[in-house]
Parts: C-alpha cells; structure tokens; sequence
C-alpha cells in the first residue's frame, strides 16, 4: 500500500495548481484504501507479484476519488471522513473538473498497461458506476421504492468498483475463467454488503466517528434498505412520518424516524441482507489457494460485520 501511495502521489502532479491541490486534499483524506487493496490482495493471493499491479490499484483509487468529487457535488455534501468536502473548500466547478482529471489520468494509467481486456474491465466499470449515480438520482424521494431497486442502484454504483478491483487481480495474475469469475463475484458481493452496513451505520453511528451527520442520507433524498425495510414493516402512523420525511428531505424529526427504524426491526433485517452478501463473497473464494493473502480476503468479509465507520 506504500507503493500505491507513492504512484498515486507521483501521477497526482500537474501544471495546473489547483488540480494537484484539490486532487492532494482529497487523496489524502484518510480514506481506507479498501478498493485497492482487495486488487493487491487478489494479486498476491493467486501467486502474482509484479510491479504493474501498483499502477492498476491506483487508478482504481482514482476512479473511486473521482466519484467521490462528483458525488459530493451531486448530494451537496459538506463532511465526508470527518472534514469539509472538497466542494465545500473550493468550489462546486473546482470539484467536478478535479473529478474529471482523475478519471482521465486513471484511463492513461490504463492504456499505459497495454492490456485491452484490463481496459475493457476498468472503462465497462466506469461506465456502470455514472449509469448507477444517474439510477440514484432518478429515485431520490421516493418512497415507494423497493429493495431490488435499491439493490440495482448499489451494486451499480459501489459494488461495481469492487468486483472491477477483484476481476482486474485475477487478471493481472492470469486466472482460469472460472477463478476470475470467483474474484468477481466476490467483489461484487463484498461491495454490496459495505454499502448496506454504510446504510446502516447513518442509522447507528456518531458524526464524530462515523465523519458524516446522522441522517445525510434521508437528507439527501436517498431511499436506502434500513428505510425501506422501515417502510413495509411499519404501522400506517409511523409509515405516514416515514413517507414525509422521505419525500420532502425534512430531517427535522430525525431523532422520531431513527426511533421507527430501530423499534420496526428494520435495522435487523438490513443487517441480515449484509450478513448475507459478506457469506457469498467468503463462499466464492473458497477455490482459491489457502495462504495469507485469501486469509485476508476472508477476514474482509467477516469483519465487515463489526464495521463502525
């Protein structure tokens, strides 16, 4: 992971100030580093070992950092990891321009792989991920959404960069079909279940720990599983505030919805579709060779559930 950092601090520079200055602050904001990891993982795990797979974890990182600027922009977000959003230090326009470099770098990292099928899956996943912010947005206050489309829009938009992350691995490590297939799926399901329990967790957690405020979510118009589930398993009084809030992004009664979805045991039922989605990513791997490195693919999935922020 030092080595991803060097590459991204050393392909973060450009003759323009600002974006190496909005790129940096961003960077380096004390994120987990989890998409890239689970690529070095992968990697390593199927017995490759070769320098190149520094470069490719970190244009994953770029791509994700990407979507975060876009993202911010989008939900009008002012905290993310517990400190002013990039937006919210320079600017909507200094954001989504930012965010347009870092997609174009990450894609002339790509090209200077010489790898057409790596290509295919990182610019496939690209594009995946901004048909799933534009799903996100098309649903933003319903309330009458279900859980399926819910699951449309976040294995889209977050899985997508995890099973992208997991397939690139196999790849690098030329894996049997069946072995890549394997790694994506448990990219993909181990993405699925880090949306869900980050859903959860706008339910549960602090803002001091969590670096975001109770209730951004609904704030934001986003209609997320613990919600959702809230919704069916709600009386019609309860329903009616849930609906409400939903819709006009009124978080004035937070503390009253927070109360609904924690005593309709929605939170329980969302917790158990994470739990579900952690059992197939540690299902799919099972194939792979037993070492260290599937030992912390593994452990990935099994801590995921004790997540706090």
């Amino acid at each position: 992971m030092r080595e991803v950092d060097r590459v991204i601090s050393e392909r973060l520079n450009s003759g323009v100030p600002l974006v190496s200055q909005v790129s940096q602050y961003i960077i380096n904001a004390g994120g987990k580093r989890l998409r890239p990891a689970i690529l070095l993982l992968v990697c390593q795990a199927l017995g490759y070992g070769a320098e190149n797979r520094f470069k490719l974890a970190a244009v994953v990182e770029f791509i994700h950092t990407a979507t975060l600027l876009h993202d911010d922009v989008v939900d009008e977000s002012a905290l993310r990891r517990g400190r002013d959003t990039a937006n919210a230090m320079f600017g909507n326009a200094a954001s989504v321009l930012v965010g347009d470099f870092l997609y174009s770098r990450a894609f002339q990292m790509m090209v200077e792989a010489n790898n057409m099928r790596l290509l295919e899956v990182l610019a496939q996943a690209t594009n995946v991920i901004a048909e799933g912010e534009v799903l996100q947005l098309m649903n933003m206050h319903n309330a009458e959404l279900d859980e399926a489309a819910y699951l449309d829009v976040i294995r889209s938009k977050t899985a997508k960069l995890f099973e992208a992350c997991a397939r690139v691995g196999a790849i690098l490590a030329g894996a049997e079909p069946s072995v890549e297939e394997a790694c994506a799926t448990y990219g993909q399901a181990l993405g699925t279940a880090f949306q869900i329990v980050d859903d959860v967790l706008d339910y549960t957690g602090q803002a001091k720990v969590m670096g975001k405020n109770l209730g951004d979510d609904l704030r934001e118009g986003k209609t997320t599983l613990p919600l959702i589930a809230a919704m069916r398993l709600a009386n019609a009084q309860d329903r009616s505030i849930l609906k409400t809030a939903i819709e006009s992004g009124d978080i004035s009664q937070i503390q009253a919805i927070v109360a609904i979805v924690q005593k309709t045991g929605a939170l329980a039922v969302a917790q158990e579709a994470a739990a579900s989605e952690a059992r197939r990513a540690i299902a799919a791997i099972a194939l792979l060779p037993s070492n260290d490195f599937k030992a912390c693919l593994l452990q990935l999935g099994l801590q995921l559930l004790e997540r706090k922020a």
